[in-house]
């Protein structure tokens, strides 16, 4: 009932200006939580390309990456 209520003020709101169709928090919300796993799963479908590529050698490792990789390349000990 209340969803009907909701959609039937956003249909007079909507008539009055059509571009510009308010939505509710709820509805925010939902898109904004939906849109951070969206984003959150391309950040780690990249993270693993990106790991991939190392093991396989096809890319340079950065200065970091190195480091966790091979430590024992930033040992001074041995001066």
């Amino acid at each position: 009932m209340v969803a009907e209520e909701a959609a039937m003020e956003q249909e007079k709101l909507a008539s009055r200006n059509p571009r510009t169709i308010p939505i509710t928090e709820t509805q925010f919300l939902s898109w904004k939580r939906q849109k951070d796993a969206e984003a959150s799963a391309k950040r780690d479908e990249t993270a693993r390309k990106r790991a991939d590529d190392i093991a396989s050698g096809a890319v340079q490792m950065n200065g970091r990456e190195l480091f966790l990789h091979q430590p024992w390349v930033f040992d001074n000990s041995q001066y």
